[in-house]
């Protein structure tokens, strides 16, 4: 296969444009075994009820498909409990696909499996990003790359980035210590609309926001929900919690189509839609 054909297989540039293709991985496994952010703090008794979680995945999968997106299952592996949260261990941006650096021990394997994965697919991709750098802390607006800088990704990834994508304009957003991911309160949802929880940002980084999109606010409750972590997938639709029913109504109340999905129990581990999807082309 030629470069150019592989390339033709990778096209992110938006973070709602309509879904083409992405890669999941089933909850098989899924188990907080140490806490590695604020939310597993909460659930750490009660843990992870896999069947459950295992049911409303493929509720959401079945969700993607309906909507002609074409899904792709790495193999689930015992020994990672995390890895249902594909999100975070790469990106696409452009034509570029970028296998990330790690920050927690207890996910650092699985990179092996996405890029086992990549190999079999004749899919090239790129490695190597200094310290670490996680798929949750980048989102995509055009030519410009918002790279959340946070406990998971580090100041030197990010300024690698930018030399590795010249054409880009890479926005660092500074996000404060008790925040997982960009992606947990900031999401672009359409051209001009995004969704985001202002107390996880500076005053400066908030009007350079503030000046580029239509915020919609989400509250601390929310946030804890994942509120902001929804999956668009294409022409206004947006899949998202289903027991967040006044930001569903905000939503619907702006002309997008609200996909609830009961998400319930994979949130527990600090992560939602968003999190749990690789998106490797986008229309």
């Amino acid at each position: 296969m030629s470069e150019v054909a592989i390339k033709q297989n990778l096209q992110c540039n938006t973070e709602y444009t309509d879904l083409k293709k992405v890669l999941v991985v089933k909850p098989s496994f899924m188990k907080i075994t140490e806490i590695i952010n604020e939310t597993q703090k909460h659930y750490e008794r009660s843990n992870i009820n896999i069947p459950k979680a295992l049911k409303q995945h493929s509720e959401f999968v079945d969700v993607l498909k309906e909507h002609s997106v074409d899904v792709h299952e790495l193999e689930a592996n015992p020994e990672l409990p995390e890895q249902v949260f594909t999100r975070d261990i790469g990106f696409t941006i452009g034509q570029e696909l970028f296998v990330a650096s790690m920050s927690e021990q207890v996910r650092q394997q699985e990179t092996n499996t996405l890029k086992t994965w990549l190999k079999e697919s004749s899919i090239t991709y790129q490695e190597g990003l200094p310290l670490s750098m996680e798929g949750g802390d980048v989102v995509i607006d055009g030519s410009t790359v918002y790279v959340g800088e946070s406990g998971r990704t580090s100041n030197l990834a990010i300024q690698e980035l930018q030399k590795r994508l010249p054409d880009y304009q890479i926005e660092p957003l500074t996000l404060t210590d008790d925040i997982l991911h960009l992606d947990c309160v900031f999401n672009i949802i359409s051209e001009k609309v995004a969704l985001v929880y202002p107390h996880a940002f500076t005053s400066e980084d908030l009007k350079k926001l503030n000046a580029r999109f239509h915020l919609i606010y989400v509250s601390k409750e929310e946030q804890f929900y994942m509120g902001p972590n929804v999956l668009s997938i294409g022409q206004g639709k947006v899949v998202s919690l289903s027991q967040n029913k006044r930001l569903n109504r905000v939503l619907e109340s702006k002309g997008f189509t609200v996909l609830p999905v009961d998400f319930s129990e994979i949130i527990k581990s600090g992560g939602s839609f968003r999190c749990c999807t690789l998106p490797l082309k986008r229309g």
